[in-house]
């Protein structure tokens, strides 16, 4: 499969894509069975929220004044993450989105800062997908 350029997604794939990570998290495997067969597109999808989810954590930033070995470790951490997700969706679609979605929920429960501080993984991609969604409709709002 080849991968699309990269595009902005649209609600309806942001929902798609957050409804699996959240049944996967909630639910676990059993939860999601039969959806990557069902929906051909689901790689790419995860992948996409991937990269959105992973890069701006990992991205050594312009503005950081003091940027440092751990900030350029990171960055590359976030590259190799990414690159092989990319791999992944690309030479086998339908044993990626498991994977990459167990991916993106470890690094959100890891990784990414609680805005609430509760520690609660649910709550917190329940929050992203909202952030997404309304990034997803102003961007189509904006399309042409």
């Amino acid at each position: 499969m080849d991968l699309p350029p990269r595009t902005p997604l649209t609600p309806e794939q942001v929902e798609r894509g957050f409804h699996y990570l959240l049944a996967l998290q909630m639910g676990g495997g059993a939860a999601v069975t039969g959806r990557a067969e069902a929906d051909p597109q689901l790689a790419f999808v995860l992948l996409r929220l991937a990269e959105d989810i992973i890069w701006p954590v990992t991205a050594v930033d312009e503005e950081t004044t003091d940027p440092c070995a751990d900030s350029f470790a990171l960055d590359e951490v976030g590259c190799v993450l990414l690159s092989a997700l990319r791999d992944w969706a690309r030479d086998s679609p339908t044993t990626a989105v498991p994977g990459t979605a167990r991916n993106i929920i470890r690094f959100v429960e890891n990784v990414v800062p609680d805005p609430e501080d509760h520690g609660d993984t649910h709550a917190t991609l329940e929050m992203m997908c909202d952030e997404h969604l309304a990034l997803a409709h102003a961007v189509q709002c904006v399309s042409p």
